[in-house]
């Protein structure tokens, strides 16, 4: 095993990536943008992991982090909000280009696994990572390792309705997945901007001043995503059971969470005394890079 794992994370506008040594400390890092196109992104790639390799160890291991995943069946790209990703064999083209083996993976799941390796979660037998951004994602890790499942989707919490649904919350908005009532359409940043000041917004950034200031619509919106967030948690903790969720992403920035969602999710998990814990992430917006770098172990 090398010295040095190397984790790249491909976001919709920029690829990052990093170098970590034997003791988990960042030693490496270097963003560019993300060129748009599919063999321009695997020529990107090639160039920042030769650097990576020239300036830390040419044997230095390399994980991947993409907005989508790869089918075990068909080694394509599935689900990636890089639309240009999807159908590709992305895993596999990659390795060709390096000559070497790459692990790809779910940035969901990258983020996750770097919270449980030594993260906000780091000692916990199974944990639930969740991106609360611009959209939803998810993540479970078992045991150190992520659980991807039959199709590979294990995790798409942002993909299930909203549990415990009241009267007064119909009708269901319509998802990008064709369904209605996904927990993304109500808990990703921009649903709770829209909440909070009207159509069209996206940032929530002040929400808990105006709220403790006065701001009747900032204390509705926020009490109506504390409420929403809470029977999601719990809908994870009576399906999985996790030690720990973790949340990353914007949302995750506000503190009020941590406090007043576990006392919403006791009232709706089956069991009596719910010990699951809520946790911000330790990494930040280097979590998700994290991960695809310790997805060599």
């Amino acid at each position: 095993m090398s010295d040095y794992r190397l984790g790249i994370d491909i976001g919709g506008t920029k690829i990052e990536i990093v170098a970590l040594d034997a003791e988990g400390q960042m030693v490496l890092r270097h963003r560019v943008g993300n060129p748009g196109t599919y063999q321009g992104l695997l020529s990107e790639v090639k160039k920042l992991v030769d650097d990576a390799h020239a300036r830390t160890n040419p044997y230095a291991t390399v994980g991947v982090g993409i907005p989508g995943a790869v089918d075990a069946h068909t080694r394509l790209v599935k689900n990636a909000n890089a639309t240009w990703l999807n159908g590709k064999p992305f895993a596999d083209d990659l390795q060709n280009v390096l000559g070497f083996p790459v692990r790809v993976e779910n940035d969901a799941n990258c983020f996750a696994l770097s919270e449980a390796t030594d993260g906000a979660a780091a000692g916990r037998n199974v944990v639930f990572g969740v991106i609360l951004g611009s959209g939803m994602g998810g993540g479970i890790i078992v045991e150190g390792k992520p659980l991807k499942g039959l199709h590979d989707i294990a995790g798409e919490w942002g993909h299930t309705p909203l549990p415990w649904v009241r009267e007064d919350e119909f009708p269901m908005p319509k998802c990008f997945c064709g369904n209605s009532g996904c927990l993304e359409r109500f808990l990703c940043g921009p649903a709770l901007a829209e909440a909070w000041k009207g159509v069209g917004n996206r940032s929530v950034q002040g929400i808990e001043d105006a709220a403790a200031a006065g701001d009747v619509a900032a204390q509705h919106a926020l009490d109506l995503y504390v409420d929403r967030l809470g029977r999601a948690c719990a809908l994870i903790v009576n399906i999985i059971d996790p030690d720990a969720i973790v949340l990353g992403g914007g949302v995750s920035n506000l503190n009020c969470l941590y406090e007043r969602v576990p006392e919403v999710m006791k009232r709706y998990v089956i069991t009596p005394d719910c010990q699951t814990e809520l946790l911000k992430n330790k990494h930040g917006d280097s979590s998700g890079v994290r991960g695809a770098a310790w997805l060599w172990g």
